[in-house]
């Protein structure tokens, strides 16, 4: 993971929230994050990201309740 997407993590104290999303989360978003090709759309996507951590039941801008649905 790019240094400056942890330091932000950090300084939000949303590492922890981070890790305890499944990894195909985890890498959607550093994979979405990094291939931004102007500054300010991969800042405009790190801060989604950062937001969506905050608030804990949203992924990529939908619902997510955490848990996986078995059928």
């Amino acid at each position: 993971m790019p240094d400056d997407i942890i330091r932000r993590l950090e300084e939000r104290g949303l590492l922890e929230s981070y890790r305890a999303r499944p990894a195909y989360q985890q890498n959607d978003y550093i994979g979405w994050i990094t291939c931004a090709k102007r500054p300010q759309t991969r800042e405009k996507r790190l801060s989604q990201m950062l937001d969506e951590l905050t608030q804990g039941d949203i992924y990529m801008n939908m619902a997510w309740s955490g848990v996986s649905k078995v059928r």
